[in-house]
C-alpha cells in the first residue's frame, strides 16, 4: 500500500509528537495511519505502509486496543482483522481524556489521598503535607471540571471553546458585580 507524501508528513510528525506525549512513536504513526485512512486497514497493510515489522504492528494495534482508539472490524470470508479509528474528533478526544485520566490522574489522587491521612512525624512532613493537600485540590478541581466537560454534548463544548477570553470577561464582570453587592461568588 503506497502512501502519499502528505499522509507520509503527517504519520511521521504524529509519531514525533506521540513520542512526546508518552506514546511509543510506533503507535503514534499507526493510529496517525489508520486516522487518514480512506478504509480499515489490516496489519499486513499497516506493515507494509510504514515499513515496520509485523510483530511492531500487532504491539501497536493492542496497545491502541488498550487505549479503546481503534475499532475492530471483521468481513465475511476474510479471517484477518481490519483497524480504524472512530470518525468522530470529538469522540476520541473524550476517549483519550478518560483514558489518561483512568491511567494518570487517578493513580495520583489516590497516592495523594492516602499520603494526607498520614500523621506527619516532623515539621517537614506537616509541610509537604500541605503541599500535597494543595495539589490535591487542583487536581481534584481540574478532574470535577473535566467530567463535567465530558458529558457535555459537542455542539455546546465547540461553542464553550469557541468563547475563549470571554469567559474571562464575564467572570471578571461578575466578581466587579459580586464586590458591589458584596456577595462572595467563589463561595456560592
Amino acid at each position: 500500500m503506497n502512501t502519499t507524501p502528505l499522509v507520509q508528513s503527517f504519520v511521521a510528525h504524529f509519531g514525533e509528537m506521540g513520542s512526546r506525549w508518552g506514546i511509543n512513536r510506533t503507535v503514534g504513526q499507526i493510529y496517525a495511519l489508520l486516522f487518514v485512512s480512506e478504509k480499515p486497514l489490516n496489519a499486513d497493510e499497516i506493515a507494509e505502509s510504514l515499513s515496520f515489522s509485523r510483530s511492531n504492528v500487532s504491539m501497536g494495534l493492542k496497545e491502541l486496543e488498550s487505549w479503546r482508539l481503534v475499532k475492530l472490524q471483521h468481513y465475511p470470508g476474510d479471517r484477518r482483522e481490519y483497524f480504524s479509528t472512530p470518525d468522530d474528533v470529538w469522540a476520541i478526544f473524550k476517549t483519550l481524556a478518560e483514558e489518561r485520566k483512568k491511567r494518570e490522574v487517578e493513580p495520583t489522587l489516590t497516592m495523594l489521598r492516602g499520603a494526607m491521612m498520614e500523621k506527619p512525624a516532623s515539621d517537614a512532613e506537616r509541610h509537604a503535607q500541605q503541599r500535597m493537600s494543595e495539589m490535591y485540590q487542583l487536581v481534584e478541581l481540574v478532574t470535577t471540571w473535566f467530567s463535567d466537560i465530558q458529558h457535555m454534548d459537542v455542539e455546546t463544548l465547540q461553542r464553550l471553546m469557541k468563547l475563549g477570553s470571554q469567559v474571562q470577561k464575564v467572570l471578571q464582570f461578575t466578581q466587579s458585580l459580586s464586590k458591589l453587592t458584596g456577595r462572595d461568588t467563589d463561595r456560592e
